[in-house]
């Protein structure tokens, strides 16, 4: 019973701390591809099929974490975000962390 305890509570702390999510199993490029965010965005995440819609390559992580929070959680609701909330509710917080890491690199 005792480990049975223990492992729960390993568990459970992975889980919160992200490690145990399918995001940090999944690159950003994956997910990227994965979300849809590339129908929109373009596959290079710098040619999005209408100039009003941003180009997401090279951008700051930590801008591009919060702008995705921000449209999930309707903080952000001005311009194109109403196509991008439901997108976005498809995605996790772990998952906009990988996707934002990963398109600053871009």
């Amino acid at each position: 019973m005792m480990k049975l305890k223990v492992s729960l509570i390993t568990l459970s702390l992975l889980v919160s701390a992200g490690l145990g999510s399918n995001a940090m199993a999944a690159d950003g490029a994956e997910l990227y591809k994965t979300k849809t965010c590339w129908s929109c965005h373009g596959k290079d995440a710098n040619t999005p099929i209408m100039p009003v819609y941003p180009k997401l390559a090279g951008q700051n992580a930590d801008y591009a974490f919060n702008q995705m929070k921000d449209i999930k959680s309707g903080a952000r609701s001005n311009g194109q975000t109403a196509a991008m909330k439901g997108v976005m509710g498809l995605v996790s917080e772990a998952e906009m962390r990988v996707i934002a890491d990963w398109l600053a690199t871009q």
